[in-house]
Parts: structure tokens; sequence; C-alpha cells
């Protein structure tokens, strides 16, 4: 089964950047997108960006103007650089891989912005 490797997350100060990394294990060729989504202890996921293997992005409202979501083909990665990160970003940022005939989920990052 395929595997999420999520990197990335931590503590961070008002005002500042972090960039979240997402490799899947294996290459599958059916793979339709790969995204982060964010989650709250006792609240669904939320969108925060996705990206489809044809380059169509996709970013959910607290992501937009701040944050870019990349992808590295050859390295089965996609990338989220989060940049003017306020407090109400903290959060468990979960990566999604999209394969059509089943959704792999990582394991999740905490993402913590706090003077």
């Amino acid at each position: 089964q395929v595997q999420l490797t999520e990197s990335g997350g931590g503590l961070v100060q008002p005002g500042g950047s972090l960039r979240l990394s997402c490799s899947a294990s294996e290459i599958i060729m059916s793979l339709n997108s790969m995204g982060w989504y964010r989650q709250a202890p006792g609240d669904q996921r939320e969108l925060v960006a996705s990206i489809t293997t044809g380059g169509t992005i996709y970013y959910g409202d607290s992501a937009k103007g701040r944050f870019t979501i990349s992808r590295d083909s050859a390295k089965n990665t996609v990338y989220l650089q989060m940049n003017d990160l306020k407090p109400e970003d903290t959060d468990v940022y979960i990566c999604n891989a999209d394969y059509g005939f089943f959704i792999q989920w990582g394991q999740g990052t905490q993402v913590t912005v706090s003077s």
C-alpha cells in the first residue's frame, strides 16, 4: 500500500513561513491529485490546497493569497509553501493522494503559529 511521508511542520512566529513536503512511496498511474488538508480536534478536514496531475490547482479560503502548492512529479512529492502565517493557521496538516479508486492519507504534521 502506498505510504505518504510528510515533513516540514513546526512552531513558527506570526508572519513567518514554513514549507511542508509530502512524498508518496510509489508511483501509481491512477493518481488524480495530491494535496493538503487541515484538521483541528473534533472538526472535519478542510481543504487547504490540492494540485491535479494536469496541473490544476485548488485553494481553500484560508490559503488564498498566502500559500502556494507545487509538485515535483519525478520525486512523487507535493509541497505547500506557507507564508505570512497567522495564529489561526495552527492545526494538523494532513497530506492526501487521490488515486480514484482509493484515497490515501498521511499521518499529519503539526503546524503551530505562536509568538
